[in-house]
């Protein structure tokens, strides 16, 4: 009688309750909306961002590239990515215990909502991270190349730098460094790998020399605006929970999204009398990436500052440090995100609030060299691990094209594809008509 009162005891209504009364119904359904989004920043934003602003004949490989990443890091982060990234292991690196989502079921709770969907939801942020440095050197990478180094160096940079910052035993998250939605761990991290990555693999053929407009300014308009709605889950679903937090979030990433791209245009026109598509898209973006870190931290008046900072110094960035110091970064990764990160990531320690954040802060000053420790952090570690697997995977089976393949394009050449039928292109006529007869004759 006992062992049959207890089995009904267990099954009744009652005892489920208790079991699911750690799950919040709101919190799941933002944070899969949340989720949902931010897959939306890569598949399609990203793809269709860099796709509108690299020529014609390389649209269909950024698109590659950013949908084979997609594909990639989700299982690298179902295998081993998620449990180094969030179980505890050390200072540096987390442990193996949720390889394979190991004990992760489908009651197994991460706060309010199941951890199944946080992982999801830590998934996108892994996928968006190595698809944002594509841009820093479009046109020129081996597709096999880049497939190779992706998923390497989510494994060794991406996934230490996020155990740093939000891993429960990361010694940035000891520190007390602020990132709220990923300042250091996506934007920094991708920005500074690009970089060096367009350094190591040179400049496109004609840099400087030739016209490299972008071919579809529609396209890229049509990929920044889904980025910026897309942001709205990557910053607002960071705490985990539809609340004030997460109202707050969405409202100062609007803000700082809108003053950037004033700014940017305002930048623009002083220097060239005109307003552009790509500096107004552009801008936005910078906006976007400033206030990430931040997002969860401050209130509306400093979001605007902090847009304003990242407009103007991302322009600037953008415009003229590349061609002060002589590197092609094809799409601005690095001009964008890389200094938009950095100057989101240290304002984050100026402006945190604890009226938002709900608990005691540091003093300014501590917080801002905390703040700048993450930054520099992460710029030595991302550049150290990006020099050595790309110089490995060169090794392996180089990481450029060969310049007959640059010129035709990386659709037809990598892909054998293009927008257009072959016989239309410039580099048909060259080969398969101009060439023969001048050899003919």
């Amino acid at each position: 009688m006992r062992l049959t009162a207890l089995l009904l005891a267990l099954l009744s209504p009652a005892a489920w309750a208790a079991e699911e009364s750690a799950m919040n119904a709101a919190d799941v359904s933002w944070m899969m909306v949340a989720t949902t989004l931010v897959l939306f920043m890569t598949i399609p934003g990203i793809a269709l961002f860099y796709a509108g602003m690299v020529r014609k004949k390389n649209v269909l490989s950024v698109v590659m590239q950013s949908f084979a990443i997609c594909c990639s890091i989700t299982i690298v982060w179902y295998v081993c990515g998620y449990s180094l990234a969030f179980t505890e292991g050390n200072f540096f690196i987390g442990g193996f215990d949720k390889v394979f989502l190991h004990g992760i079921g489908i009651n197994t709770m991460q706060g309010s909502i199941p951890e199944m969907l946080f992982m999801m939801f830590q998934m996108t942020f892994a996928i968006l991270t190595p698809a944002l440095m594509c841009g820093a050197f479009a046109e020129r990478m081996k597709f096999s190349a880049l497939f190779l180094f992706m998923v390497l160096w989510s494994l060794f940079c991406y996934v230490p730098i996020c155990h740093w910052v939000w891993g429960p035993d990361g010694w940035l998250a000891a520190a007390g460094a602020l990132d709220y939605a990923g300042g250091t761990v996506v934007h920094i991290n991708a920005g500074v790998a690009g970089l060096v990555a367009c350094l190591m693999l040179g400049k496109r053929i004609g840099y400087g020399k030739e016209a490299m407009a972008p071919h579809n300014l529609i396209l890229a308009m049509v990929g920044a605006c889904f980025l910026w709605i897309g942001w709205f889950g990557f910053n607002g679903g960071s705490g985990l929970a539809a609340d004030g937090r997460a109202v707050m979030a969405i409202v100062v990433s609007q803000i700082a999204a809108a003053a950037a791209a004033l700014i940017w245009m305002a930048c623009e026109y002083v220097e060239n009398k005109r307003f552009t598509v790509l500096g107004a898209i552009s801008g936005a973006v910078a906006g976007l990436v400033a206030i990430t870190p931040a997002s969860g931290f401050v209130e509306p008046a400093p979001a605007l500052f902090i847009g304003l900072c990242g407009g103007f110094i991302c322009y600037f960035g953008a415009t003229r440090l590349k061609h002060w110091l002589g590197y092609d970064d094809s799409l601005d990764a690095f001009g964008v995100h890389g200094v938009g990160g950095i100057v989101g990531a240290i304002l984050t320690g100026v402006f945190a609030s604890e009226a938002i954040t709900g608990s005691a802060m540091k003093p300014v000053l501590e917080q801002v060299w905390v703040q700048t420790e993450s930054v520099i952090a992460t710029l030595i570690y991302a550049s150290i691990v990006t020099y050595v697997l790309l110089k490995l995977v060169d090794v392996m089976i180089g990481i450029r094209v060969s310049a007959e393949e640059e010129r035709m394009g990386l659709d037809l050449s990598l892909h054998g594809e293009s927008l257009e039928p072959a016989w239309k292109s410039s580099w048909f006529w060259q080969n398969f008509l101009l060439t023969p007869l001048f050899q003919a004759f």
